[in-house]
Order: structure tokens, then C-alpha cells, then sequence
């Protein structure tokens, strides 16, 4: 499903945050991207995710090369990813439910089936009760967990997440980290870069470990 060849990525200025990387994703599969702070985590994840170009290498996503993609063909391939990002880019002026709509609306769905959607997808992380409440009267981690639901609202067949738990308690953590799980078992696949390594001893993911750009 991702297959990345000798995938670089150099900013301007010459820092080069992934360097000569290969490896497969298959579909279905957990994945952790692991590795100390300035690894790369987040430099990969984005280009994964069609957010960023490589400077050399491919990355092959469905048999698709983001490389030499067409940018106006790229919002359609994202389509199949559903991203969560530690700062979770939510809404404020508007409701749970709201959020959550929002990528229905862009792809035009009916807004009676938009609406069945969200309110299933805010079910499936505990969210459903507070669908007419304002982001900013939700705690951290149901801040993050509106931004899992907005992000499968789409039905995505891959799931990425940088540091999704990075600014929350154990407690919301494992939640969070349960609520993936989950998504993974109904046969998502998903990709979750962490530093944390107590997660990776309990769920037992396939593991890309970067150092320095390098993947060990």
C-alpha cells in the first residue's frame, strides 16, 4: 500500500530531515515512526500524507507516486487518508458537530448522510453527547479525540497521526492510543509517529525507527 524507495527530503537551506529511506506499509498494518526529537518523525509522516514533495526517492501510495503526481490530482488522494496532528487544527467557532462535517461538506455529501456520518463517527469516540458544544469547552484529549473523528469521518482506508498524544495525561494518552487500536482491528491501517516507547511495548506495532533522518 506505501512503498518508499531511497525517499530524501531536503529543506531549503540544505537541512536534510529523512535521508535514503525504504521500507513497505502493508495494508491493514499498525505502524509506529519512533525515534529522538529532530529524527525526522514529522517530516516523514507529512510526506506520507501527500503534505510535503520529496527532494529524491519515490513513495508509492495505492501504486500512485506522490513525486510525480499531478498538485491538482493531490486533495483526491488524500481523500483516502484521515490525519490527526498534535495541534489539532479544530474550529472553535463552531460546534463538535460542526468540525466534523466539514470534510463531508467539501466533498458534497447530502448533508441528511453527512450528518448520520458524524454523529457515527463522534459515537465511535465517545463524543456523540457533546456534538452542540464548542471545541474550547472540551478537555485535551476529547479535543483530540473530535480530531480522530473528524479525521474518519471520511471512511479512510489509512490513518496518520503525529504525537497525537503528546499534550495529554497517561490516562487521555491510552484512550487515544485505545481508540487507534481500535480502527486498526476493524482493518485500517495506521501510522502514528511517537517518541513514546511504553506504547509501542503495549500494542506491539511494526516499528520505523529514524535517527537523524536515517531509518535504523
Amino acid at each position: 500500500m506505501i512503498v518508499a524507495s531511497s525517499l530524501s527530503k531536503r529543506y531549503p537551506g540544505g537541512f536534510e530531515a529523512v535521508k535514503d529511506v525504504s521500507f513497505q506499509i502493508s495494508a491493514g498494518q499498525m505502524v509506529f515512526i519512533t525515534g529522538h526529537s529532530g529524527a525526522g518523525k514529522t517530516t516523514l509522516v507529512k510526506l506520507i500524507a501527500s503534505l510535503e514533495r520529496p527532494t529524491s526517492g519515490s513513495l508509492l501510495v495505492n501504486g500512485q507516486n506522490l513525486s510525480a503526481l499531478r498538485r491538482s490530482a493531490i486533495p483526491y488522494l488524500r481523500r483516502n487518508f484521515g490525519m490527526v496532528f498534535q495541534d489539532q487544527k479544530l474550529l472553535f467557532d463552531r460546534s463538535v458537530l460542526d468540525n466534523v462535517l466539514l470534510p463531508l461538506q467539501i466533498v458534497g455529501l447530502p448533508r441528511r448522510e453527512a450528518i448520520r456520518r458524524a454523529q457515527a463517527a463522534l459515537d465511535k469516540v465517545g463524543l456523540l453527547l457533546r456534538e452542540k458544544a464548542k471545541p474550547i469547552a472540551l478537555s485535551g484529549g476529547e479535543q483530540q479525540r473530535l480530531a480522530i473523528a473528524r479525521a474518519v469521518v471520511n471512511r479512510p482506508t489509512v490513518l496518520i497521526a503525529d504525537e497525537p498524544t503528546g499534550n495529554l495525561d497517561t490516562e487521555s494518552a491510552t484512550e487515544i492510543l485505545e481508540i487507534f487500536a481500535a480502527f486498526h482491528q476493524v482493518g485500517v491501517t495506521v501510522v502514528i509517529a511517537t517518541h513514546d516507547q511504553n506504547w509501542i511495548a503495549r500494542y506491539h506495532p511494526n516499528v520505523l525507527r529514524l535517527d537523524h533522518g536515517r531509518l535504523l
